[in-house]
């Protein structure tokens, strides 16, 4: 049962903007930690471990809760969910920029995430709750695309704040925006539109949480050597939890309350098009991860310079939006899916053909304006059809899923292409090593050093001044075998991708037929 919905927004552009605006908040803070990393460490004398603590803070708070948060704002409220969330950013940005000690900049990122799963759904949930039709379709192509844009604009604030301020500047990045979100939210968002009178699902809601962060810890952890024992127990725990969270689930469904409506989710407009938004989403998260290291490390460009080189994909994922909105209404989404995963094709492939040493600007630009169309296609009808396929008073239900799209998608992609990054890496540079006339001088210490990464390579050649130039040549031709083999994956990833859409999700008529079948049962069950 729902409660009476709202006239809808009076000013509806001016919401629309702020709901964007407060997801903005969550896809700056998500972006910008990367960057400052090595600063962080020097500055803490942190070990990997904890420096990898600290990237995947935000995401893990974020993607552990969006699930349970966006029931519960389908139940007391979306716009309460979405102030609070905006309120604690703001402490969590302020904690994370002047953390005196490394664990507590961890736990700001932590609460970050945490304040993101409350405001971050629930601006999605609203969209689904206040539009509909077309309007809605081009709200959340908007959505999708501003939303993606910031994410990939993050590298280039936290660049240039780091050249002129200290590492927590970046944490500070997102604090303005939050701001004013927070005061505008409170003026023009309306109070209760078609939100649920049900009980939430608490227990499945605790389940969620363990489930989710273990599956992305584990997934962040797996390409560490050190950490396989670790990664272990967290898949242990995923299973475990995951078992219990479906039987809970099943178990709620027979009462009326799931958290999850796994009925609702085996529907082939909801489970094909959340699969493919972790694929897409994850594509561009692969992408900028391989990339920006490729620019600084093979072309030696700056930071700042290296973020620049990301604004061709944030200008188009904006351009296309309005276009692929049209496309979902006109072709369908199965259409608009395959058309963006066909860009984003075309952009590894340039990838692995034309990113080389001598690269230009020009192919690195061209790589990032076929991702940054390919994202900027597919996102919207990824998050359409999840936000079509549900009860719009389980709006949370759909939105929490199209968060952990670009979560899980990014920790995903980030990881496997970073595992075959690595594993390319050490065996070239493992090879040269052997075949190189110093091999007698090389002690197991340097050997150590040489093969884990670039990074450590470099340090080497600082070193030893004299063997420099040929260790910087063997650390690139190193990294630019590993990064052929990460891109290969990230192809074959897409290609199954799109052949997981062409054979099961519906075409545009069918689709359609679908959709209107599903209001209708749901309204009967409402």
């Amino acid at each position: 049962m729902s409660k009476p919905q709202a006239t809808g927004p009076e000013r509806p552009a001016l919401v629309l903007v702020t709901l964007i605006a407060v997801a903005g908040v969550a896809n700056i803070n998500l972006a910008v930690a990367n960057v400052a990393l090595p600063t962080i460490g020097n500055a803490f004398d942190a070990s990997q471990t904890q420096l990898n603590l600290v990237a995947v803070g935000f995401s893990l708070g974020l993607a552990a809760s969006v699930l349970y948060l966006g029931a519960l704002g389908d139940r007391y409220g979306r716009k309460m969910m979405l102030l609070l969330g905006m309120g604690i950013s703001i402490p969590a940005c302020l904690l994370a920029a002047f953390a005196p000690r490394i664990e507590i900049l961890m736990f700001a990122r932590l609460l970050g995430g945490l304040a993101a799963g409350m405001a971050f759904p629930t601006t999605l949930a609203l969209i689904t709750a206040l539009w509909s039709g077309p309007a809605r379709t081009r709200a959340i192509a908007l959505w999708s695309a501003i939303g993606g844009a910031l994410t990939a604009l993050g590298p280039l604030i936290a660049g240039w704040l780091l050249l002129h301020f200290w590492w927590g500047s970046v944490f500070l990045a997102a604090l303005p925006l939050a701001v004013i979100a927070l005061v505008v939210a409170a003026r023009v968002v309306p109070n209760h539109v078609n939100e649920s009178s049900g009980t939430v699902d608490h227990l499945g809601g605790i389940l969620s949480i363990f489930l989710v962060a273990s599956t992305v810890l584990a997934i962040n952890l797996l390409p560490v050597p050190e950490r396989r024992t670790a990664v272990v127990v967290l898949v242990i725990i995923a299973v475990v939890t995951g078992i219990a969270f479906l039987s809970r689930q099943r178990q709620q469904r027979r009462v009326g309350d799931p958290l999850y409506d796994l009925v609702v989710a085996a529907r082939p407009t909801f489970w094909v098009a959340g699969c493919a938004g972790i694929i897409v989403f994850g594509t561009l998260m692969g992408g900028m991860f391989i990339g920006q290291q490729f620019i600084q490390n093979v072309l030696g460009y700056s930071t700042l310079v290296a973020g620049t080189a990301i604004l061709p994909a944030a200008l188009c994922m904006v351009l296309v939006a309005g276009r692929s909105a049209k496309l979902v209404e006109s072709r369908g989404s199965r259409f608009t899916l395959l058309l963006g995963f066909s860009f984003c094709l075309l952009a590894f492939l340039v990838m692995l053909l034309l990113w080389d040493r001598g690269t230009s600007y020009l192919e690195i630009a061209l790589a990032y304006v076929l991702i940054g169309t390919g994202v900027g296609f597919a996102g919207t009808p990824a998050s359409h059809s999840l936000t079509s396929s549900v009860p719009v008073a389980r709006a949370g239900m759909a939105s929490g899923t199209a968060d952990l799209q670009r979560d899980l998608g990014g920790a995903i992609m980030q990881s496997l292409m970073g595992a075959v990054l690595t594993a390319g890496y050490v065996a070239t540079m493992a090879a040269a090593i052997a075949g190189s006339s110093a091999v007698a001088e090389v002690t197991s210490t340097t050997r150590d050093s040489l093969v884990m990464s670039f990074a450590g390579a470099e340090a080497i050649a600082a070193q030893h001044p004299a063997y420099a130039s040929q260790i910087e040549a063997a650390a690139k031709a190193s990294f630019l075998a590993g990064d052929k083999w990460a891109y290969l994956a990230g192809i074959v990833t897409i290609v199954l991708g799109a052949a997981l859409v062409f054979f099961r999700f519906p075409k545009r008529d069918e689709e359609r037929r679908l959709l209107a079948e599903y209001g209708a049962t749901d309204a009967e069950g409402g």
